[in-house]
């Protein structure tokens, strides 16, 4: 009998500190989650493509595609990072399908054609690293003689803060399923500026099941416009 009873109070023992590792490992994998939660982006709320200034809507289609570029204080609150500072121009792609078909966004084709027509395409991953990593350029604010080659701070690893940030909120091209909305940001390397007026972004390739959908050309300066697209 006093062996039986030593064995059950063991294995009560055993199961009381089975729980309590369970419990402790529950707990710390609930704050590792916080904390990593915490280094990823957290962009605003999605709202229909529609809704936003600059906007596209094929009615025929069913698809709204709209683009909001980010001014300086716009960023700021945004993102952590100063993309601005390094001469990025980030801009929020929009993309609702209205429609009953899942868009297919494998061959989607952005390019951001400036006033003066030139053709720019969205900064990868490594476009971005290089903009953060690559010396400053030589300090106007100050008097006196300017070298007029890129001088500033030794090159140095940009934080993975930034690199989570910047990969966390790039447009990713996954397919839109019927009635909703997919969004992510676009950056451009615009030195700092602002669109001017005549820039407009190009979007193509776009497609319905196998179907390519007409493309899509939304002025950054402009009012939205609302096209019917002729079968």
């Amino acid at each position: 009998m006093e062996t039986a009873g030593l064995c059950k109070l063991a294995l009560r023992l055993g199961y009381n500190q089975l729980v309590k590792a369970v419990r402790i490992a529950a707990c710390v994998a609930l704050l590792t989650s916080l904390l990593f939660s915490e280094k990823h982006f957290n962009p605003p709320p999605v709202a229909h493509a529609s809704t936003y200034a600059l906007h596209e809507t094929h009615k025929d289609e069913k698809v709204t595609i709209a683009a909001e570029p980010y001014d300086a204080q716009q960023t700021s609150t945004v993102f952590k990072s100063n993309y601005w500072e390094h001469g990025l121009l980030p801009v929020r792609l929009l993309i609702s399908n209205d429609g009953d078909q899942t868009l297919m966004l494998q061959d989607l084709k952005i390019e951001y054609i400036t006033a003066r027509r030139q053709k720019l395409q969205p900064a990868t991953n490594d476009d971005i690293y290089r903009m953060f990593v690559r010396p400053n350029r030589a300090d106007q604010s100050h008097p006196g003689m300017h070298l007029p080659f890129p001088v500033g701070k030794k090159k140095v690893p940009i934080s993975k803060d930034t690199q989570d940030e910047y990969e966390s909120a790039q447009f990713a091209t996954v397919p839109v399923t019927p009635h909703s909305t997919h969004a992510g940001y676009l950056f451009f390397d615009m030195q700092g500026e602002l669109p001017e007026p005549g820039a407009r972004l190009y979007i193509s390739g776009v497609k319905a099941g196998t179907k390519e959908l007409f493309y899509f050309e939304i002025p950054l300066d402009k009012p939205a416009t609302d096209i019917p697209v002729q079968k």
